[in-house]
């Protein structure tokens, strides 16, 4: 095992005392290519190339002598760090901080960034990280290659955002530019970048106290709460029991097929989850629009009737089918989300629907929902509701 391992943090700046005095005692040096060409690197030090930061932590486990490891910005922010400290390569590190790339990024803007929302985007996990971006109007993302913003801008599609792509932080080469997102497509940017996408709704001029979220963001408290003029299907305790079956999350992506007032899409907006709405009536794409504004989130609103509007759709996490019956659920099916909620108002309906499900491929759970509202006063009933509420599950052994 390495006698000792100091991972630097690198922004451009001169290296601090610390940081030259760890490297002068190296006889390792790992890093990418412009951190093994600075001067101050041993010349006698072998050196490795990262790339495979595994590879790379079990070469270092395995020296005799002085381990440096460089990284660009704060190696412990999304870094080196939680990869070298895994328990399978036992290594103790010390740690050489410097300015975070999200940092600096915003600092090359001239912007706070205690509301934003900050993430890794690798060819594996750039879809939800384009996730992110629709759903929240601030967002710093890591890039990688083969998932910078070129990839950013074509997932996200119709949806507009402005992109502060800031290039080779730190460098000589280092460039800030602003481009709207329906332009970073036609560009090959320079690696490593960090790009800022901003749009939709205005942040709070509030101070912030929680990194990347407004928690007050509404002064009323709780979740699917009671909406005045909905209509059938659009109950309280339907879409509370939905909700809760599909779990929307930051990250996800979710279909709200016949959004009716919009009430389920902006409480699935409101707990991160970034979500198309899609109604066949435009009055109800402008309530579902309206209810967004009003809560203080984003989403897209799509009219359209399903199942053809689902064609072009990129690929959803969870989906609630608000109307359609049994062939918008059948087409659902097909893009193998993860859960699928839907209900009927009649026993037929709700048969028709689980085969569906059934049929393509789900595990399907039916409930029969009943909501009596009671006068507090007068213990009188007000209304009552009584909905079938199906619910599908996706085999966890199934590969989207």
């Amino acid at each position: 095992m390495a006698d000792r391992v100091t991972v630097i943090g690198w922004d451009g700046s001169p290296l601090t005392a610390a940081a030259r005095s760890a490297l002068s005692a190296a006889t390792l040096v790992a890093g990418a290519a412009h951190h093994l060409a600075l001067p101050e690197v041993p010349p006698t030090a072998e050196r490795i190339r990262l790339g495979s930061l595994g590879l790379a932590a079990r070469r270092i486990a395995g020296h005799r002598g002085s381990a440096v490891v460089f990284a660009d910005g704060d190696p412990g922010f999304f870094g080196v760090v939680r990869t070298l400290r895994a328990p399978e390569h036992g290594l103790e590190v010390e740690v050489v901080p410097a300015v975070s790339s999200v940092a600096a990024a915003f600092a090359r803007a001239g912007m706070p960034w205690d509301d934003a929302q900050v993430v890794v985007a690798h060819p594996r996990t750039l879809r939800r990280a384009v996730n992110v971006c629709r759903a929240h109007g601030k967002v710093a993302v890591l890039t990688s290659p083969g998932a910078g913003p070129a990839e950013l801008a074509l997932l996200l599609g119709p949806v507009h955002r402005t992109f502060v792509i800031c290039e080779e932080l730190g460098t000589s080469r280092e460039q800030v530019t602003v481009v709207t997102s329906d332009k970073a497509a036609d560009h090959a940017w320079r690696n490593p970048n960090v790009v800022i996408v901003i749009g939709g709704q205005t942040a709070s001029a509030d101070p912030a106290w929680l990194l990347g979220r407004n928690p007050a963001r509404t002064a009323e408290r709780g979740w699917a709460r009671p909406q005045d003029g909905t209509g059938e299907g659009e109950s309280a305790t339907l879409r509370a029991a939905q909700l809760a079956r599909l779990g929307p999350r930051t990250g996800d992506l979710v279909w709200d097929i016949g959004a009716g007032s919009g009430a389920f899409a902006v409480e699935a907006a409101a707990f991160g989850a970034a979500v198309i709405a899609v109604d066949a009536d435009p009055q109800a794409c402008e309530r579902t629009a309206a209810a967004a504004r009003a809560l203080g989130v984003q989403l897209q609103v799509l009219a359209g009737r399903a199942p053809h509007v689902l064609e072009d759709l990129p690929e959803p996490d969870v989906v609630r089918v608000g109307g359609g019956g049994a062939d918008v659920v059948a087409a659902v099916a097909e893009r193998r989300p993860e859960r699928i909620v839907s209900h009927a108002s009649t026993r037929d309906e709700a048969e028709a629907i689980g085969r569906a499900l059934a049929e393509g491929g789900y595990a399907v759970e039916c409930a029969l929902l009943q909501s009596v509202g009671l006068d507090p006063l007068t213990w009188n009933e007000q209304d009552r509701t009584v909905v079938f509420l199906l619910a599908a599950r996706r085999p966890v052994n199934h590969r989207a």
